[in-house]
């Protein structure tokens, strides 16, 4: 079963484009969405999840029509927002059997064991009893995606899900999205780079609603491989190399500001190669569109 998207476009009152003639297939596995805080990439999950419809354009789940069958696609969705609410003082066990109810497995005993199954595969079963405004924000995020997973959903969307968590709890998330999307299409959307280069087959890049790049991280890097060059500068110099250069990125490398540039061939002045990342392109990309 594969998630077709095809021109799909969406214009907010205030004017504002988010979507710009989308056009996706994403099959079973990882799907990483990068882009900036307003580049699109909650609109479109709201527009997969059939929150929102489109202005224009089609998205199919298999078989599923999700603009004109809202219920079905429901039937077949797991959808963990940005901002996951908890009720207060109620248990991991008691939330997850409710939010079972509302799913629509009516039956105590099937719906005792999923919950124990979930509470397993999140390793949140030691932790069932404890109140989930307790939980730390990775064991939070651990059980969104158990709420997500009531119902065996054949989608799975998870919108900027590792952000805010310590880099054990983001390595233990990332695990559980690796097994789940084993069976499942996993849609990630993030602007946390690492995210997208540990976890995803597929990725697109999306900025002001439009997709800048889709393909693999592999082949991404490599179309900038060469490409990218470095040297540190002193900050004061930093705007008036901005403007003669390509700039894409600078940081801070042990007391020593390195700025990266796009050129395709050797700019001089003392820049040297760099070794290139998914980093780079995501800069190159949304700073320059110069990926393509």
């Amino acid at each position: 079963m594969n998630l077709v998207i095809e021109n799909v476009n969406k214009v907010y009152p205030n004017g504002v484009k988010a979507l710009n003639n989308i056009n996706l297939t994403i099959e079973k596995g990882l799907f990483g969405l990068l882009g900036p805080n307003g580049a699109g990439k909650s609109s479109l999950m709201r527009t997969i999840a059939a929150l929102q419809d489109p202005d224009s354009g089609s998205i199919k789940l298999g078989n599923i029509d999700v603009i004109h069958q809202k219920n079905e696609l429901r039937k077949q969705l797991g959808y963990l927002p940005q901002d996951f609410g908890f009720y207060p003082k109620v248990s991991a066990w008691d939330l997850l059997n409710h939010f079972a109810v509302l799913k629509g497995i009516t039956n105590k005993g099937e719906r005792k064991e999923l919950v124990s199954a979930l509470l397993q595969q999140t390793n949140l079963y030691e932790a069932r009893r404890r109140n989930v405004s307790e939980y730390s924000g990775g064991m939070r995020q651990r059980f969104g995606i158990a709420q997500a997973l009531i119902g065996n959903p054949s989608l799975v969307i998870v919108d900027e899900p590792t952000a805010g968590l310590d880099p054990m709890e983001r390595n233990r998330f990332q695990n559980l999205l690796s097994e789940i999307a084993e069976q499942t299409i996993v849609i990630l959307s993030t602007h946390i780079v690492d995210d997208v280069k540990n976890l995803c087959r597929k990725m697109v890049i999306m900025n002001h609603g439009t997709i800048l790049y889709e393909g693999s991280p592999q082949d991404a890097v490599h179309r900038i491989d060469g490409k990218i060059w470095m040297k540190p500068i002193d900050s004061s110099t930093f705007s008036a190399y901005k403007e003669k250069y390509n700039a894409i990125s600078s940081s801070m490398v042990s007391g020593s500001l390195i700025l990266r540039i796009f050129s395709e061939e050797d700019p001089g002045n003392g820049f040297e190669p760099a070794p290139v990342g998914l980093e780079d392109v995501y800069f190159s990309a949304i700073v320059n569109n110069s990926i393509n």
